[in-house]
């Protein structure tokens, strides 16, 4: 009875080792693949900032003029918040035309 026991367990055992086997091949065969060095979050954004300068300058200047109406509007002068809060519009369209054109210009690059 005891032979039987220890068969069972021995080939619980097995099969565990078979199923951490299988997921250590798994894990080699998942970082080949992987190119050699992943781009990181700050790479990432000075590549995006080099091919399209326009957008964070657009962000920038978005938040400059939301910062300074919602400063000018708690002081209680009242027409410099609103030529602000025209000026966060303009500076919001600015930043979505330069993300447009720098997709355009993207897809361009891709097919031609």
């Amino acid at each position: 009875m005891s032979d039987n026991i220890t068969m069972v367990s021995s080939k619980k055992e097995e099969k565990k080792m078979e199923e951490e086997l299988e997921w250590i091949q798994l894990r080699r065969d998942m970082s080949s693949m992987r190119p050699p060095h992943e781009e990181g979050v700050r790479e990432k954004l000075l590549r995006k900032t080099k091919e399209n300068p326009f957008v964070p300058v657009g962000c920038l200047a978005t938040t400059a003029a939301l910062s300074y109406g919602l400063w000018s509007m708690k002081t209680g002068q009242r027409k410099m918040s609103q030529y602000m809060m025209r000026a966060r519009i303009l500076a919001q369209g600015f930043t979505v035309a330069a993300i447009i054109i720098g997709l355009g210009i993207g897809v361009a690059k891709k097919s031609g």
